[in-house]
Parts: C-alpha cells; sequence; structure tokens
C-alpha cells in the first residue's frame, strides 16, 4: 500500500502541466475577463506554465525541446483534423488560426511533459526494445493513418496487430521504494491511453473543444477514442525512447573517446564546467 500511494504521488508530480491546463480551462469556464477571449487566457496560463517549470527545473532543457516538438506534431494534427470537421473551437481568439487556437499544442506537449517526468520520476527502463528501423517505421505509420483515413481505408486495425509483433518482447521497469516492477509495454502504452481518454471527457466538459455530437449538449466521449489516444501515446513514447537513446548512445561515444584520450576528457569537463 505504501508504494501504491507512491507511485500515485508520483503520478500527480508528473501531471503538473496538464492540471495547470485544466485549471486554466475550469477558471475560464466560470469567470470572463473583459477584453481578454477564453482561448487567449489558456494561451498565456500555459506559456507561463511553460516557463514556470523551466525556471524551477521541474522540466529539464532537454525535455523542454521534447515539449516543444510535441507542440509542432499537434498542432499539425489539430490543423487537419479541425478542417476535416472531426472535432471544432466554437470560441472566438485572437490567437486561433485556421480554426485552431495556439493553445492546444500544448495540451499534446502536456502529454510529453507526463511521460518525460514520469520516466525521470519513476527510474524508468524498457528492455526489449525493438530496432529502431521498426519503431520509427510505424509511429510513422500511425501519424499518416491519422490524416490518410479520411480519403483511403483506415488501418489502425492492421496497425495494432503490428504493435503487438514489434513489440510482444518489450518490457517496462520501474522503480519505487527500492523495489522494482515491470509491466508489458503495450499494456502500459493502453493505460496511459485509457487515463488521457478520462482527461479529454473532463476538458471537453470545460469546453476545450467538441465533437460533432456534443454541439447541442456535453456528452461522454465516445470510447473508441481510447484506440486513438493509446496510438498516439505509443508515437509519444516512441519519439522519447529513441532520443533518450540517442542521447545515451553520444554518452557513451564521448566517454569511450575521453578513456582513449585524455585531453579529451580535461577538454569534456572543461565544457561542462562553462555549462
Amino acid at each position: 500500500m505504501k508504494n501504491l500511494f507512491l507511485f500515485g504521488y508520483l503520478q500527480a508530480l508528473s501531471c503538473i502541466f496538464p492540471v495547470i491546463i485544466f485549471g486554466a480551462l475550469a477558471v475560464s469556464k466560470l469567470i470572463e475577463i473583459p477584453g481578454l477571449p477564453r482561448y487567449d487566457f489558456i494561451l498565456l496560463v500555459c506559456l507561463a506554465a511553460q516557463g514556470f517549470m523551466l525556471a524551477s527545473r521541474l522540466e529539464t532543457a532537454d525535455e523542454f525541446k521534447v515539449i516543444c516538438l510535441f507542440h509542432v506534431i499537434g498542432l499539425g494534427l489539430e490543423l487537419f483534423k479541425v478542417h476535416m470537421g472531426s472535432w471544432t473551437y466554437p470560441e472566438d481568439a485572437y490567437s486561433k488560426f485556421w480554426g485552431v487556437p495556439l493553445y492546444s499544442g500544448f495540451m499534446y506537449a502536456s502529454v510529453a511533459s507526463y511521460i518525460c517526468q514520469a520516466w525521470r520520476r519513476l527510474d524508468l527502463h524498457i528492455y526489449g526494445w525493438p530496432k529502431p528501423v521498426y519503431a520509427i517505421s510505424i509511429s510513422v505509420l500511425i501519424y499518416a493513418n491519422f490524416f490518410t483515413h479520411h480519403f483511403s481505408y483506415d488501418i489502425r486495425w492492421v496497425l495494432k496487430a503490428l504493435l503487438f509483433v514489434v513489440f510482444y518482447k518489450t518490457v517496462v521497469m520501474f522503480r519505487l521504494s527500492g523495489s522494482v516492477y515491470k509491466m508489458h509495454a503495450i499494456l502500459a502504452f493502453l493505460l496511459v491511453g485509457f487515463f488521457i481518454w478520462i482527461a479529454e471527457n473532463i476538458v471537453t466538459f470545460f469546453g476545450a473543444w467538441q465533437y460533432p455530437d456534443q454541439q447541442a449538449a456535453w456528452s461522454l466521449v465516445h470510447i473508441g477514442k481510447i484506440s486513438s489516444w493509446f496510438l498516439l501515446v505509443i508515437i509519444s513514447i516512441i519519439i522519447v525512447a529513441q532520443l533518450k537513446r540517442v542521447k545515451s548512445g553520444l554518452a557513451q561515444s564521448a566517454e569511450s573517446k575521453a578513456a582513449r584520450f585524455p585531453g579529451f576528457r580535461r577538454k569534456m569537463v572543461s565544457l561542462e564546467g562553462e555549462k
């Protein structure tokens, strides 16, 4: 029970960014600020939150780079999906372009923030990770299918089958109070997708966006959306994992060179001191 509460506490700490966004959505739903459209207020809160996360070192510089990447990926998806009528942002805003408010990218960035922080706080390690060509290829196919299924066949079930083939050996391990726990990667992806679906119900209730069946009155987001979040989470984790592998490989290369060339080691230490 002690480790269960610790797990919940660390998960809550990892969700600081999403909670701030939920708070901004709730406050802006209840309080109207004269001259400041609601979506613009949420964007300002998101920018302030990002600045706070960096200044307080709750996020590292590397994590910030990953979050920015997810912001761009999310905005690209938002622009296309809103254009296709998958969902809408009904309110006006100065920071709204082609029907999409800029704060929407932060909702995807908050998912990346959670993944990065949970990875660090839980001392997460992944074993049996597939070859980069397989991991990157399936993430590209998943992302592409979010666009192409509007014009051709939806291959998400084929992609899910491929995921079980690619990740059948992959296990996620994390540490709590000296104890090590493990979980199959597919189950971990699915659980994260499920909790994002719960969060999606909360944010649509507060009017973050609307699906076509929510325009007359709010209703529960279709349970099939768990499938979409499951796939999107996999893209997120693959990107984070691959970037960590690249960084780890560069660090090992630097240490190897330092062992062979003492002068390089002194230079590396000096550079680290300058940072």
